[in-house]
């Protein structure tokens, strides 16, 4: 399934790079269908976690600990640009997800998700946008429009990628927080635990949402049941949703949520606890409860993904490609449908923890490293 060979000229900086990370990943590799070579475009990013591309080729990045840098079409990154709003950085936690308004090229509007800092310890999943301003040195005019409740104290599961759908609507995922206190109300619709939510892009409500005036139900709530989705994306051909949700002991799970459907967290899963006891009821599925199209059993990790629909890879037009943390690569899964039919495992050998993938407008792809040390690579047809 793995297939990482390194072309010859190459072999001797990519074992430099498998020994240590902080060298610069320049290769050239064979995968299963593509020759691509690997460059390392920016290096010292501290643990990286969302990427978008303005109109101009040019980037934004995030950094977890709560830095937003602007990456130019020619590799230079800038400092941090100011308006940020201030994250709760403690272990998962800090500024998330970065995406731009369908109307960016009008507004410059820019959305963060971040973990919200609350009073007594407490935080949430936020999202907050701003405008980019014209010198993409800062974000201006910044508001809160999504605040996950209730906050918690906990540091993990936040989920927050964000994704437009064809219609203007944004797309939340959330985060069941972890802790065994309160990751029941994954299931509950009066908070927003382990739900993915869909907002406008003010922060309202849209009418046509599955639960709106519903009693005791949060109107933002698109679907529920999810455990820490931190992968998303919205598919090219359908435009449907698609996410991918971090397992226990096993069970990442692809689905594509439906407005109003439930999928299941926390009474049935195809993992276990990290202590080895069964997660609920101990089944992976019950009436009532929608399955995933797709599981992991050991887990990758997911974070991040896109559907591949640029030209310079003919060979991968309409792959889906996942970041894998646990995994240390870039999943590329081939499908059928709704069906995952085939998936290869690219830069596995070069042991990075990947935590976002996005294509450039030049068809080329982008992959953030999870590291003190992070980095952005390009990955791009070898000559």
């Amino acid at each position: 399934m793995v297939n990482l060979r390194l072309i010859p000229f190459a072999l001797a900086a990519a074992m430099a790079t498998i020994a240590s990370n902080a060298v610069a990943l320049d290769i050239v590799l064979e995968t299963e269908e593509e020759r691509v070579r690997v460059d390392t475009i920016v290096r010292g990013l501290e643990h990286p976690w969302g990427i978008a591309f303005l109109p101009d080729g040019s980037a934004l990045v995030t950094e977890r600990p709560g830095q937003l840098r602007h990456l130019a079409a020619d590799g230079v990154l800038s400092g941090p640009l100011a308006g940020v709003r201030e994250v709760d950085p403690r272990r998962q936690g800090g500024l998330l997800d970065v995406a731009l308004d369908p109307d960016f090229a009008a507004n410059r509007l820019v959305y963060l998700s971040y973990a919200e800092p609350g009073p007594d310890n407490t935080n949430s999943t936020a999202v907050a946008r701003g405008r980019l301003n014209a010198e993409a040195t800062a974000l201006e005019d910044v508001a809160v429009i999504f605040s996950q409740k209730p906050k918690l104290p906990s540091t993990m599961h936040y989920g927050s990628r964000l994704v437009f759908d064809r219609a203007g609507h944004l797309f939340v995922t959330l985060g069941e927080r972890s802790n065994a206190r309160f990751r029941d109300q994954a299931q509950d619709l009066d908070s927003h635990l382990g739900k993915v939510v869909r907002i406008f892009p003010d922060g309202s409500v849209p009418d046509d949402n599955p639960f709106v005036g519903e009693p005791n139900a949060l109107p933002e709530i698109w679907s529920l049941g999810h455990r820490n989705p931190q992968a998303a994306a919205l598919h090219p051909e359908t435009g449907m949703l698609w996410e991918i949700e971090h397992g226990p002991r096993g069970g990442d799970e692809l689905n594509i949520p439906e407005a109003g459907k439930n999928y299941g967290w926390p009474v049935v899963s195809f993992g276990v606890n990290y202590d080895g006891s069964p997660v609920g009821t101990g089944q992976t599925d019950a009436p009532g409860f929608a399955d995933p199209i797709h599981q992991w059993t050991p887990v990758i990790a997911p974070s991040g993904m896109m559907f591949y629909t640029g030209d310079v890879f003919d060979a991968w037009r309409g792959d889906l490609f996942v970041g894998g943390l646990a995994s240390r690569a870039l999943v590329r899964l081939e499908l059928d449908g709704d069906s995952v039919v085939h998936e290869e495992r690219i830069l596995q050998g070069a042991d990075r923890r990947i935590r976002d993938v996005e294509q450039a407008p030049d068809g080329s792809l982008y992959v953030l490293t999870d590291a003190r040390n992070g980095e952005v690579l390009r990955l791009s047809p070898a000559e």
